[in-house]
């Protein structure tokens, strides 16, 4: 198979599909991988290491796109990107579908097979291919939210771990996944005072053992939202229903009420966000204001440490581009279910039921797409 990897080219977007050393495995398996000039090029990866790989060097996305049997890269289609995509070619990467009309509409015309990152499964119930980038997210989200915090960014002047004599700030994390404890071993490095709500007392209970006394956990009521969240300095909306828009669980009358200066940071912003007041912004102008209340809704904030990033998502995506390789598309989704979770749309279908239900549009299952 010739897999492809374009340079990604949503703003400040430097992390890259395959890295050097993944190339090498899937040419160790016989196939043929063509990366665009420049693709790895913001996370020091020149295309000189991509050659010592076997990879052969693309001079434009056209030709990355027109050659490819599968397409590997890291953030959703842009639109120029679904224009390029064609008949039962295979898109492995972030879709995040479900807020998104304009990119699901272009998938289905491509014709294309799309396989979301976001919506493998596991064994455990988890989601291994978002687990990477929900890990550094939910870290990057108590550092962005202490920078914001600083009064020169709009902030309330409030150092989260406070001095001697200075109380600590409130770190409130909505939603106890892996953003969330992430989000929540950071602020407590800080030695903030945090608070985790969520809604499974299983969760809660989890994460009072594995942090004790340090951790305040809370189950997911409205009162018990609003109450923590007019009191926090910064919250951290950290919700996710797999494939499926976020809920809105801090509104615009809530948010009117917190304290000035405080922090939203809304790590479920690429599921269209959990507060009402949430809008997509950019690592080059991440924040605004709306009630006096710092709104950071970067969509793609691993982004901003892109070379961890992209180092950390490849470790978790080569077993499945392999397989994708190896088998095809129709046998490595039919032997694994768990891949099977991923694909979202099908040649013009929809094949994942949250994102068919976002848009009121029809819903066909996997098997029966692929005529299984």
């Amino acid at each position: 198979m010739l897999i492809g990897v374009p340079r990604e080219i949503k703003s400040d977007e430097n992390r890259v599909g395959l890295i050097p050393s993944s190339v090498r495995e899937l040419v160790h398996h016989g196939h043929k991988v063509l990366v665009e000039t420049h693709a790895g090029y913001g996370i020091g990866l020149d295309d000189d290491r991509y050659i010592a790989a076997g990879a052969e060097i693309a001079g434009t996305a056209e030709e990355v796109f027109s050659k490819a049997d599968m397409i590997v890269k890291v953030k959703e289609p842009q639109a120029a990107e679904c224009k390029m995509l064609r008949e039962g070619q295979i898109l492995f990467t972030y879709l995040h579908l479900a807020p998104d009309l304009a990119q699901t509409k272009g998938l289905i015309d491509s014709g294309a097979i799309a396989i979301a990152y976001e919506t493998v499964t596991n064994a455990r119930g988890g989601l291994p291919l978002l687990a990477p980038m929900s890990e550094v997210a939910g870290r990057m989200a108590i550092q962005a939210g202490a920078h914001c915090l600083e009064k020169a960014q709009g902030g309330s002047g409030t150092l989260l771990g406070g001095v001697p004599g200075v109380p600590a700030g409130n770190v409130v994390v909505i939603g106890g996944g892996v953003v969330g404890t992430n989000a929540a071993r950071m602020a407590m490095g800080l030695e903030a005072k945090v608070t985790v709500i969520d809604r499974s007392l299983e969760r809660l209970y989890e994460l009072d053992l594995q942090f004790g006394p340090m951790l305040n956990t809370i189950y997911s009521t409205v009162d018990a939202i609003e109450e923590n969240v007019m009191a926090a300095d910064l919250v951290v909306g950290a919700v996710l229903v797999p494939g499926a828009a976020a809920p809105k669980l801090v509104t615009d009358a809530l948010v009117s009420k917190m304290q000035r200066g405080s922090v939203l940071v809304d790590v479920a912003i690429d599921q269209g966000g959990c507060f009402e007041t949430s809008r997509a912004t950019t690592h080059r102008e991440p924040t605004y204001m709306v009630h006096d209340v710092v709104h950071y809704c970067v969509a793609n904030m691993p982004g901003g440490v892109a070379r961890t990033s992209t180092f950390a998502l490849n470790n978790a995506t080569l077993p499945f581009v392999l397989a994708l390789a190896d088998k095809g598309h129709r046998k490595a989704l039919a032997d694994d279910l768990h891949l099977m979770q991923g694909l979202n749309v099908h040649r013009g279908e929809i094949t994942y039921k949250a994102v068919a239900d976002s848009h009121g549009m029809a819903f066909k299952t996997p098997q029966e797409a692929l005529g299984l």
